[in-house]
């Protein structure tokens, strides 16, 4: 059986956001989740991890070059985003797709917690249940509950549906369905429920900050509708 979050609505805040982790910089949320905290009054100082380092560093922002099979002690901070996932086509088989949507993001999610995280967000997907029969629904809410064993005193899990972004933009491989299915909702968009309409990876990233910023004690799913909501 699925577990079961808690959704805390009011909740005391924590310590101030004064030093950001950021895995998966490079992707589609991740690099929205540089420029939302860049924006952010005040800033704060930005460690961004990827796997390979960008040809065009964003300014004002700390690169760091990891492999999560085998991560370093990261530098202290006190909130940290993982936008890391992949598609099981592009990795290659269901194994190497788990390697990174649960493995990777444990890895680095631990190894935050040890750095002195307290605020943890993590990009998951609309449709997370780890009793579902989808392999991809299964693994990501694995993820999530493994996350929520971890006991950040503040965990954001943001469930977004259909990302819209130009991935080939920023280098990435054009997911062909992705692309397919932006193409036939974007004439019925306003028609399309906000729980099930395609959300722009800019506004992921903005709702993910100020939950973040927010600070509320305990775990926070907050679904589609509501990024869209929260990210305008």
């Amino acid at each position: 059986m699925a577990r079961k979050f808690t959704v805390h609505k009011t909740a005391p805040r924590i310590d101030p956001i004064r030093t950001v982790l950021v895995a998966g910089a490079t992707g589609l949320v991740g690099r929205e989740l540089l420029t939302a905290w860049r924006a952010a009054s005040p800033p704060p100082t930005v460690h961004a991890l990827a796997r390979r380092l960008p040809a065009a560093a964003a300014p004002g922002v700390h690169w760091h070059a990891v492999d999560y099979a085998a991560l370093a002690p990261l530098p202290a901070a006190t909130a940290a985003c993982c936008a890391l996932g992949t598609t099981i086509k592009t990795a290659g088989s269901q194994a190497a797709f788990r390697a990174v949507d649960f493995d990777a993001v444990l890895a680095f999610a631990r190894a935050a917690r040890a750095a002195g995280v307290r605020r943890f967000a993590v990009v998951s997907a609309l449709g997370a249940d780890a009793g579902s029969g989808v392999f991809y629904n299964r693994v990501k809410g694995e993820m999530e509950q493994a996350l929520a064993a971890l006991e950040f005193p503040c965990l954001v899990i943001a469930r977004p549906s259909l990302l819209a972004g130009d991935r080939a933009a920023i280098g990435q491989p054009v997911r062909t369905g992705e692309r397919l299915a932006l193409a036939a909702t974007a004439p019925l968009r306003a028609l399309i429920p906000k729980a099930w309409r395609p959300i722009a990876a800019g506004t992921v990233a903005r709702a993910i900050v100020r939950a973040l910023q927010q600070g509320k004690l305990g775990t926070q799913v907050i679904a589609s509708a509501e990024l869209q909501e929260l990210g305008a």
